[in-house]
């Protein structure tokens, strides 16, 4: 079993930036992908961004890709979302997972607040 916890969230003001983090524990990563996900009020989960372990591709929505950036720090076990130019459709709560790569994503944190105010 993988423990996520997330980090990071917060209030900005559109254009703003904010980092998120992922600190994961419980199994070695190396056959692993990891990504983030949001739920905006009274809309379904959705991808925003996954990373492999082993080699650090990554895979972006087109709704984030130039604005946001995954990355990860092995020594640490610890996945970033680097979020920059924030709209206001952007306010969701982030979710980590994780998953075997190939497979879909079966572990997942507790989310964090993101709100981006116009």
């Amino acid at each position: 079993q993988v423990q996520l916890v997330e980090s990071g969230g917060g209030l900005v003001q559109a254009g703003g930036s904010l980092r998120l983090s992922c600190a994961a524990s419980g199994r070695t990563f190396s056959a692993y992908k990891m990504g983030w996900f949001r739920q905006a009020p009274g809309k379904e989960r959705s991808f925003v961004a996954r990373i492999r372990w082993a080699d650090g591709t990554t895979l972006y929505s087109d709704s984030v890709k130039g604005r946001f950036t995954i990355s990860r720090d092995n020594a640490n076990n610890t996945m970033y979302l680097q979020m920059t130019n924030l709209r206001a459709s952007d306010t969701a709560v982030y979710y980590c997972a994780s998953g075997i790569d190939g497979s879909g994503y079966d572990s997942w944190g507790q989310g964090t607040q993101v709100t981006v105010s116009s």
